[in-house]
């Protein structure tokens, strides 16, 4: 909810898996989220945390597998 639609993380992203959502969020921003397929391009999220690096609202946490 924190996402005012900057989009750099949808710039940043190596595997171009971030997209803008359709939908509004509470703030009345397009608010970028993780592409529900993925498997376009064949790669998910490594994890690389340049998403959140890049994000001036602290919008995004990246979590590695374990």
């Amino acid at each position: 909810e924190r996402c005012k639609g900057c989009y750099l993380c949808i710039e940043v992203c190596p595997f171009h898996i971030i997209e803008v959502d359709q939908e509004l969020n509470r703030k009345g921003y397009h608010p970028a989220r993780p592409k529900e397929d993925i498997s376009e391009d064949g790669k998910g999220c490594t994890a690389c945390t340049m998403c959140a690096l890049v994000c001036p609202e602290v919008a995004i946490e990246v979590y590695r597998a374990k």
